[in-house]
């Protein structure tokens, strides 16, 4: 059974997490809870299946449980699913203090801010302190930013350009759906002459493959039917502007 660390927050309450092949995750339940996602079941359903696991934890009562975690990739997937309006600050939170101390401690110690590194080397039960070097190095090498754009880079979900905004929005970039509209089509990655084409993307940037065109039909009173065609920005466009806006 993989050992279990508990990070607590005031706000989101409390987060198990697991270290699997070194590489983080997050229980599921938990993070829908902390960003009221009711629905837990749909949510899973989204995720890309190789970033997803369940393991052994002990439930409030002293049962052994069985329950969803999932990686990094996953989580950030999930907090895009939220309507919270404290999302953007539980992204902060898990970036900047969850995640540089699973790297830095194997989990989460209360106090920790105020411990010199002699104090959370006995707490944490470290091997040895260049293991603990070793892994500043690599946190200073991996800004959270970066780890965010790497995430989303396997991602086969299109997302609406709205959703898109409010992504680079979490990730630090300053900006919202409509002026996210008006910045795409005047650098010619959508159709800015007015008609029905207009928000469509351009040639270039279908052949780029950054965005897709989800089509509905909808029935009239008359009797006649419209087609709706809605922009969708694909996983390998997400990486793209994530990138672009970062730099």
């Amino acid at each position: 059974m993989n050992e279990v660390k508990i990070f607590e927050n005031s706000e989101f309450g409390a987060i198990r997490t697991i270290t699997v092949n070194d590489e983080p995750m997050f229980c599921l339940a938990d993070v829908c809870k902390a960003l009221e996602i009711t629905h837990v079941t749909d949510v899973k359903k989204r995720l890309k299946k190789d970033g997803v696991g369940t393991a052994e934890v002990i439930d409030s009562i002293g049962r052994t449980q069985r329950a969803t975690f999932v990686n990094e990739g996953n989580l950030y997937k999930t907090i895009f699913q939220s309507r919270k309006e404290s999302a953007e600050k539980f992204t902060d939170w898990v970036t900047s203090e969850v995640l540089p101390s699973i790297r830095k401690n194997g989990g989460y110690i209360a106090g920790q801010e105020n411990m010199s590194d002699d104090e959370l080397m006995a707490k944490a039960l470290m091997v040895a302190q260049n293991k603990i070097a070793e892994r500043d190095k690599q946190i200073e090498r991996m800004k959270p930013k970066e780890i965010f754009a790497d995430a989303v880079s396997a991602s086969h979900t299109s997302i609406l350009v709205g959703d898109m905004a409010k992504l680079l929005k979490q990730n630090g970039v300053d900006i919202g759906q409509k002026r996210l509209f008006e910045w795409l089509r005047e650098n010619g990655y959508l159709i800015k002459r007015k008609g029905s084409d207009w928000n469509m993307p351009t040639q270039k940037s279908m052949e780029m493959g950054l965005f897709d065109i989800k089509e509905s039909t909808v029935n009239n009173p008359d009797g006649s039917v419209r087609i709706n065609r809605t922009t969708k920005v694909t996983g390998k466009g997400q990486q793209y502007f994530i990138n672009k806006f970062l730099r």
